[in-house]
């Protein structure tokens, strides 16, 4: 419990009145934090002043996937001051690097303080400014970037690395071979055509034509299980598979996520998403997704990048690890959200062809054309095109999965009603609302059959799979 002089010990409050001190002590939170325990994360929009009282804060922050310190929080100092003075996130979290004790003051009492003292105001706002300056000045320094990476522009294998370092948010320079600036931007000698794509690593590793496995390991992302057994493997780390992971670790279940490219899903490639309860802006789903992730990692969840199931055993409970089509229907409200139709509609460099399908590709080194034929005449016409991106996303990829999950047609996974309806269940029980028919496995996302495909009944859909989950292992995995 804090005490008076715990409060008058900060230099900040030091020559606050009797009142004001007794009101801090009585109306501040006394936290006692572990090595390793946070105060407040990076990112953090809460707005609250710490102080601390004992021990040391650690200020780290991540940049490009690393963790950097920026500096510490020793006693006497306090935290928290750019949300109250600027209104910006919290630039680095807060992490205690031994036992330490911190006191948390909440806004509304912060300003009843700096209404009676008004100078408390002025110094938490100048400590704002002086901190915001030196972070300006960490930004700009030049971040070297994790890889440097000379392909060719219409080179298969150089796209999937670039996209592969895109979607995992890691930061890279690419340079053609044919480049004039070669020489600056490439360290070493220039590399042989059968080499490309080449790439050189912050460190100095030299990787040639490498898959996205070697990629990803070198990197020091996760490919491998640390765990031999966890209470639930998730399969896909779209907003589903994330969300599930992050209900699951918060509440103490060893969780696993197999992901074969990056976190985020289909919705991780979405420029903006406008729909999403709690961001009146919009989010970008690759934003969303490196919240999500964040969350997650930070809960202890484990996330597999570059690794699929090869196979499932329900037997033995066990999962097995792998060793232009543009508008099809004649409506685009059957599969698109309304507000992305109508920001289409105002697009002038966008054509919507309905009933259509490409037929041909033309072009020698990279895309220049290609045929589209119209669904109802059946004629085909010619269209200069200088890109080409699939986004069907009508079809679930679950062939790997064993017969005994039940699908329908299409491969969508039948869960609750839908397995008793098609004759797949054959427990004591009835299944629950989102449990295939293999008790205790359970879908959710898109790769379920339903006719709400959004990515918030996603991220609904995979926190309510961990209460299943609970309710499985206490009643059924016995």
């Amino acid at each position: 419990m804090l005490t008076i002089d715990d409060v008058r010990a900060v230099p900040l409050f030091s020559t606050l009145a009797l009142p004001e001190l007794e009101r801090l002590a009585q109306t501040s939170a006394d936290l006692h934090l572990a090595a390793g325990e946070y105060a407040a994360y990076e990112g953090g929009e809460e707005r609250a002043l710490f102080a601390v009282l004992a021990g040391r804060f650690e200020v780290v922050k991540l940049f490009d996937g690393v963790e950097r310190t920026l500096g510490w929080r020793l006693p006497g100092t306090v935290f928290g001051e750019l949300p109250i003075a600027l209104g910006t996130p919290l630039y680095g979290g807060y992490r205690a690097s031994e036992p330490s004790r911190v006191m948390r003051v909440e806004i509304q009492e912060y300003y009843a303080i700096a209404a009676a003292s008004p100078e408390i105001s002025l110094k938490v706002a100048a400590l704002a400014r002086e901190r915001i300056g030196g972070m300006q000045g960490i930004e700009s320094q030049a971040h070297k970037p994790r890889v440097t990476m000379v392909g060719h522009r219409w080179d298969a294998a150089c796209g999937e690395l670039r996209q592969f370092l895109e979607r995992n948010q890691i930061s890279y320079d690419w340079v053609t071979p044919d480049a004039p600036d070669l020489a600056a931007r490439w360290p070493r000698e220039r590399p042989a055509e059968t080499e490309c794509p080449v790439l050189i690593l912050a460190d100095g590793t030299l990787l040639v034509r490498p898959g996205t496995r070697e990629l990803a390991r070198r990197l020091g992302l996760a490919t491998s299980a640390r765990r031999a057994e966890y209470d639930t493997v998730i399969v896909g780390g779209g907003p589903a598979g994330l969300a599930a992971a992050v209900y699951g670790a918060s509440e103490g279940l060893h969780t696993l996520v197999v992901e074969r490219e990056a976190p985020g899903g289909q919705a991780g490639t979405s420029s903006r998403i406008e729909n999403y309860l709690g961001f009146p802006s919009g989010v970008s789903g690759d934003e969303l997704a490196r919240r999500a992730l964040k969350q997650a990692g930070r809960l202890g969840a484990e996330i597999l990048v570059t690794r699929s199931v090869g196979r499932i055993d329900t037997d033995a409970r066990q999962i097995h690890l792998d060793g232009g089509d543009v508008v099809r229907g004649d409506s685009l409200e059957n599969s698109m959200s309304h507000y992305l139709i109508e920001q289409l509609g105002t697009k002038s460099n966008v054509k919507v062809r309905l009933r259509a399908e490409v037929v041909a590709a033309y072009g020698e080194t990279h895309l220049t054309g290609i045929d589209i034929r119209d669904g109802a005449s059946g004629t085909v016409r010619r269209e200069d095109c200088g890109g080409l991106f699939v986004f069907i996303g009508a079809d679930a990829e679950t062939d790997w999965l064993p017969e005994a999950i039940a699908r329908d047609a299409r491969g969508y996974l039948l869960t609750g009603d839908d397995v008793v309806k098609a004759g797949r269940w054959s427990h004591s029980r009835d299944p629950y609302l989102l449990e295939t028919s293999v008790p205790g496995v359970f879908a959710c996302g898109d790769v379920r059959l339903s006719p709400v495909k959004r990515v918030a009944s996603a991220v609904g859909e995979g926190s309510m799979a961990i209460a299943f989950v609970h309710r499985y292992l206490q009643q059924d995995a016995r």
